[in-house]
């Protein structure tokens, strides 16, 4: 005996089922879309533009015509030339990439460029980019390295230029005192009230400078860093500067955290990482090598460039205030000065190799 069942109804039900998650999917995913506040692309492994989300629509002037599109007929909206082969390299090798790039609208931000991956197969299958507004970040950045710099440099004119006038008033009252021709009270009394004054201004100066000086001077809270992140911090600071000039930076970092103060630490690398792309001929890509390593107690950061490098009688003189060894590019000559003075501050040393027209290498010790 045979005994059929017919289940037609079960996989009808089961299709239904199926379309109805599907759609509802589709729902979410065009909600998600719609609503989203980050600009967002899907791009085939085609190189053709499959969807956009609403911000990308204002940061590159996207319409919905130029969805289906090859990205090669609207790469020029991004501002950025190499999107393409960046896009290209994600989709053969499956691994993310991220860049700075300066949109229509002349903000910056941080493009991710994630592999779309297909979990059938498990093939990238195009690319998903995300764009992060980091615009407010570069300002901060940079507001923040000038106020260190100024912050340093005030201490120390407080510190060693207000004192030795004050010294110099002191001896002239001393002088002033002992004058035989002034004895009468009341030119005694006005020289006491001097010297009260200058006491007190003393005082002041004493305070500022000497008292707290071990704490305020190129001090500020310790705490555990690591030194990639503060690289990228530099990294976006001068992230202007560094597509501007097309710079290549590599790094190599064995030794990676350090007990530091993380304003300080982010200043002496981008002032170095900024004198490096400065002080590089016009007509050579700036080239610097990062390499950190441990050697007898201490993290060495290695800056290595390919700039103009500095005269052999000159190297002594380049962490002097205001002391400039070139006028070929901008700069105040407090740089250097500033990086001496955190390093040295914090028990560590600074050497320099340089050969003119071969570039620099700057080696920092920071105690462990």
């Amino acid at each position: 005996m045979y005994i059929f069942i017919y289940n037609g109804d079960i996989n009808m039900n089961f299709k239904n089922e199926q379309v109805a998650e599907l759609i509802q999917l589709n729902e979410d995913l065009e909600n998600y879309f719609s609503n989203t506040i980050i600009p967002q692309l899907f791009v085939d492994a085609n190189l053709r533009l499959r969807k956009f989300t609403p911000p990308a629509m204002k940061q590159f002037v996207l319409k919905e015509d130029y969805i289906g599109l090859p990205l090669n007929d609207i790469k020029e909206n991004f501002r950025y030339p190499n999107i393409i082969n960046n896009i290209s390299t994600v989709i053969s090798t499956g691994k993310m990439l991220e860049k700075e790039i300066q949109t229509t609208d002349m903000r910056w931000y941080q493009m991710n460029i994630l592999p779309y991956i297909t979990r059938k197969d498990n093939q990238t299958n195009g690319v998903i980019i995300t764009f992060v507004d980091i615009t407010a970040r570069i300002k901060d950045l940079k507001e923040q390295e000038k106020l260190i710099m100024e912050h340093e440099l005030l201490l120390d004119q407080i510190a060693h230029d207000i004192k030795s006038p004050l010294a110099g008033l002191y001896l002239t009252c001393d002088l002033i005192k002992i004058m035989p021709e002034n004895k009468s009270p009341k030119f005694k009394l006005m020289t006491e009230n001097l010297e009260r004054g200058l006491v007190n201004i003393k005082k002041v100066i004493y305070d500022l400078t000497e008292s707290r000086w071990a704490e305020q001077k190129y001090q500020a809270a310790e705490e555990l860093l690591d030194l990639p992140h503060i690289l990228e911090d530099v990294r976006l600071a001068l992230a202007p500067q560094i597509i501007a000039s097309n710079v290549h930076i590599s790094q190599n970092i064995e030794v990676s955290e350090i007990n530091f103060a993380r304003r300080k630490l982010r200043s002496v690398l981008y002032n170095l990482l900024s004198n490096a792309i400065k002080y590089t001929p016009a007509d050579r890509t700036p080239d610097i090598k990062i390499h950190s390593y441990q050697e007898d107690g201490y993290m060495v950061i290695r800056i290595r460039d390919n700039g103009i490098g500095i005269e052999e009688e000159d190297i002594a003189t380049i962490f002097e205030k205001f002391k400039r060894v070139t006028s070929s590019a901008d700069g105040s000559g407090v740089g250097l000065y500033l990086v001496k003075s955190i390093v040295k501050n914090a028990k560590g040393k600074i050497l320099v190799k340089s050969k003119l027209g071969h570039g620099s290498e700057f080696k920092v010790y920071l105690p462990l």
